[in-house]
């Protein structure tokens, strides 16, 4: 969703005639006493930058050493937290419960990293058979997929350099090709939506070319295919307005998740590193512009534009819901959504649902040993300095005093 959210370090009255994200009530309805006091404990311990940062070593540690009360605790805590379960099987319950509060699920196998093709292979396996439970599942419409967790990064960066490649490397790419394939064309075969993320800018052309690929075969009739814009990027406007004049010209429909980006640090270090202009945006607000710029081309173009607003950021999530509202959009319109992580935004989400919108959380799945570097970047994306978790923090503390326990 991204780590470019608003750095307020207490919640703030965010209501508009359409939805109300202050209401406290509602958003932790789905929580008990217990529960809430966990989640109060957690938010207020990752609250702090050096405890996320040493925690994360030692969880890594802990993790590749095969500890067991290591892989115990990491599992009470932040991946009770953030994780839907080690399975499918075990996600049933939160996605259950999602279902229950008028919240759909986005799938997402955390596994990262891989780089054999053997284990390539089984990531795709993964992936399918998460198509083929979401198909069985009403709650659950949509699976969400990496390219880099398809092929290997090396041969992302090889393709976009326009190097030739050699006989491995184009076995490789064919490879590569099928696997995505395989994903799109079994979605498009049972009607699950495939949300395709963007990554970081030095593999994203060979992945912008790929998603286009893919939309134009299978997104003919209904939009099964979503690419993902990240709005830190200078030229993502831009691109967003070409995806679709040339969806337009070939007669299919675009995909578009809107999300702000979550590679900034990582983007600036290596233009700074290899003395190239960086991509991305130089403030925030730019960002910001940008990225409420193209949620309201989504909703000029939304019958042509199937979007997703996937963000942690109030802001935008009640500028959305005001254009639907003042716009006479019906608030369930399946080219209208919203989507933020498990575990975190639960004001947004659970309000959204109750005022009627479409939203949807994105639960990760998978072995605590392969979502380990998922938690630790999530954490670390969102300690005090960007101020989500005392955000967090703040709202579930005002819930535990509203209910005066």
């Amino acid at each position: 969703m991204g780590n470019l959210e608003s750095k307020t370090t207490h919640p703030i009255e965010e209501k508009n005639q359409f939805v109300d994200f202050s209401n406290t009530q509602i958003a932790f309805a789905h929580k008990s006493d217990k529960a809430l006091h966990k989640a109060a404990w957690l938010f207020r311990l990752m609250n702090s930058r050096w405890l996320v940062t040493l925690a994360s070593s030692l969880a890594i540690m802990a993790v590749r050493w095969y500890l067991p009360l290591a892989k115990w605790l990491i599992k009470i805590t932040i991946f009770e937290q953030f994780v839907g379960g080690e399975t499918l099987y075990d996600c049933q319950d939160k996605i259950s419960e999602l279902w229950q509060n008028r919240t759909l699920t986005v799938l997402d196998y955390g596994a990262e990293g891989r780089s054999d093709e053997d284990d390539l292979d089984q990531a795709r396996d993964h992936f399918l058979k998460a198509v083929e439970f979401a198909a069985a599942h009403e709650s659950v419409p949509v699976v969400s997929i990496k390219v880099s967790a398809l092929s290997k990064n090396s041969l992302l960066e090889s393709i976009q350099s326009e190097m030739e490649l050699s006989h491995q490397q184009i076995d490789w790419r064919t490879r590569m090709v099928e696997r995505v394939d395989s994903i799109c064309q079994t979605g498009h075969h049972y009607g699950v939506k495939i949300f395709i993320d963007a990554e970081e800018t030095w593999i994203q052309d060979t992945i912008d070319k790929l998603v286009e690929q893919m939309m134009e075969k299978y997104n003919r009739e209904k939009v099964i295919v979503y690419h993902t814009f990240q709005m830190y990027r200078k030229d993502r406007i831009d691109y967003l307005n070409r995806c679709h004049q040339e969806a337009q010209d070939k007669g299919y429909l675009l995909g578009a998740k809107i999300v702000r980006g979550a590679y900034l640090e990582k983007e600036r270090d290596r233009a700074e590193e290899l003395v190239y202009t960086s991509p991305m945006h130089e403030t925030k607000a730019d960002t910001d512009k940008d990225f409420d710029a193209a949620l309201r081309f989504c909703l000029d173009h939304y019958k042509q534009i199937a979007s997703c607003a996937a963000t942690h950021n109030s802001q935008s999530c009640l500028y959305q819901a005001e254009l639907i509202g003042s716009r006479g959009l019906p608030k369930n319109h399946h080219h209208l959504n919203f989507c933020q992580l498990y575990g975190m935004s639960d004001h947004i989400t659970f309000n959204l649902a109750d005022a009627g919108f479409n939203v949807a959380k994105y639960v990760v799945y998978g072995e605590v040993k392969e979502v380990v570097p998922y938690l630790t970047r999530r954490a670390a994306e969102n300690t005090a300095v960007k101020g989500e978790f005392s955000r967090e923090y703040a709202l579930i503390k005002r819930e535990l005093e509203r209910r005066r326990v």
